[in-house]
């Protein structure tokens, strides 16, 4: 059965809708310019990489590229540096902004993830809304919008916030199917869901843990009807699809496909793989250091499971907390070893806070008083914010010996010459210099010369020392920093 919409203060809404995505603009906008070498700077590379050579040589979404063509990430040498991983949308879009005059890739592919992590926010706040109240809306837009662990990974050069947006835009069509309208706009609105689920499960794969969220919606529209009804099927095809293709496409390129079956249960350690699987080191890692301390900055953490755990006004909301509960459970390895991939539950960790502190305004009677309450709020969402901000703003920081040893490689080289650099598979270096090759010596000096390699960079000591002795490889470039040898 039909719901009429909820009514409210369009007005309040609208005034403090634009406060929360003002302040989530002001605070991601911060160091856009920065060169890209802040935090998980490696795999911003390799995203950003993809998105210059679609700049540079036009997009072909079929054949990206980037600048490492070594076998450190497939296992196999990629002499055409393809990169196949998610569908490249992210990237062409951010190609498509850099053509814009005065904006490089990297500040393009910012401000595309900015605008991406606005989008989640209007609709969580809309959804939120609708489901439990302004103070529920409130709460989870701001979080979203100010906590620093938000902001951050809401503005790097990856794709999970632009995935995110167009998997919670097609959460939000299908969520309007529940009130009342014409048969043509319901069937646009149920055709648009599915295409922006489909766009945000290729633009990353991890959404389509948000397909309990769809899931439920279905539920509520057909009721025990639901397994009766074809839209249901159509709809989870539409989505599906284009990613399964995509995957048997991808296939043919294995030099192409990182090895990844080890993030579901292994961290990578310095003494090799380790499994985490559902042991007590993945539960310290990520709900305790990761979500209480980085993301809550600890105090936060009494909201959040207060949000789990009062008794659910809206099924609905609590479907999008369990997506990204699951996620988490599934993909434990990758959780622990990487913080962005911690973007993905950013909805379900924002709609439960939003739960958690409505149910304490709503319940201030069993307090000392509403004034209290309140401002006992405020003053843990205060600490809260400050201990998150001391844990995350080193995240912003970068070398600048490696961004000059990066401008001084462009100078030593030619653009078209291949490079070995000793960073130990880390491809900033690479990115930063404008050079395709290789970041690791993983084979012989003399394999690399003979597949058409220019020069090996190494920033070691010692290693600097010792291509000197050998006399093998000329010295082309020397400083206190790094030292530039001719294969």
């Amino acid at each position: 059965m039909k719901k009429e919409r909820k009514k409210h203060n369009v007005l309040l809404n609208i005034l403090l809708l634009g406060v929360i995505v003002l302040s989530a603009i002001i605070l991601r906008w911060q160091n856009i310019t920065a060169p890209l070498a802040d935090f998980h700077s490696w795999r911003q590379a390799d995203t950003a990489a993809v998105a210059r050579n679609y700049v540079r040589d036009g997009i072909d979404l079929f054949h990206p590229k980037y600048d490492d063509l070594s076998n450190i990430q497939s296992g196999t040498d990629n002499p055409q540096g393809l990169r196949m991983v998610e569908f490249p949308l992210y990237n062409a879009v951010i190609a498509m902004f850099a053509h814009i005059p005065g904006l490089s890739v990297e500040v393009a592919g910012r401000i595309v993830t900015i605008l991406s992590s606005v989008v989640v926010i209007v609709v969580i706040y809309l959804l939120c809304l609708e489901e439990s109240g302004i103070i529920t809306a409130v709460a989870a837009g701001l979080l979203y919008a100010i906590f620093p662990f938000f902001v951050y990974f809401s503005r790097v050069v990856l794709p999970e916030s632009s995935a995110l947006a167009c998997t919670f835009l097609g959460v939000f069509f299908l969520y309007l199917n529940k009130y009342p309208q014409r048969k043509g706009i319901r069937i646009l609105f149920y055709i648009l869901a599915a295409f922006l689920f489909a766009c945000g499960i290729l633009i990353k794969p991890t959404v389509i843990f948000y397909a309990l969220v769809f899931g439920w919606l279905f539920i509520r529209q057909y009721e025990w009807d639901l397994l009766k009804k074809w839209p249901v099927y159509l709809f989870f095809i539409l989505a599906f699809i284009p990613f399964i293709l995509w995957r048997r496409y991808i296939l043919q390129f294995p030099e192409a496909i990182p090895v990844s079956d080890w993030l579901l249960t292994s961290v990578n350690t310095t003494g090799g793989m380790q499994p985490i699987f559902l042991k007590p080191s993945f539960f310290r890692w990520i709900f305790y250091e990761r979500i209480n301390n980085i993301i809550f900055g600890g105090y936060m953490t009494v909201f959040f499971v207060l949000g789990i755990l009062r008794k659910p006004k809206s099924i609905f909301l609590m479907s999008i907390v369990a997506s990204a509960i699951t996620f988490i459970f599934v993909f434990e390895g990758g959780n622990v070893q990487h913080e962005y991939y911690q973007t993905i539950i950013f909805p379900g960790l924002a709609v439960a806070v939003g739960l958690g502190v409505s149910f304490i305004a709503e319940n201030y009677v069993a307090f000392l008083n509403p004034f209290a309450t309140g401002f006992a709020i405020l003053l843990l969402t205060a600490f809260s914010y400050f201990i998150s901000y001391y844990h995350v703003k080193g995240y912003y920081g970068y070398s600048a010996d490696l961004v000059n040893i990066a401008s001084i490689i462009k100078t030593v080289t030619q653009p078209g010459d291949k490079i070995v650099t000793d960073s130990v598979g880390d491809t900033t270096l690479l990115y930063l210099s404008d050079r395709r090759g290789s970041p690791a010596p993983y084979k012989d000096m003399e394999e690399f010369k003979k597949d058409g390699y220019k020069y090996f960079i190494t920033m070691n000591g010692d290693v600097i020392k010792a291509k000197k002795i050998e006399h093998k490889y000329p010295l082309k470039f020397e400083n206190s920093k790094f030292a530039i040898f001719e294969l």
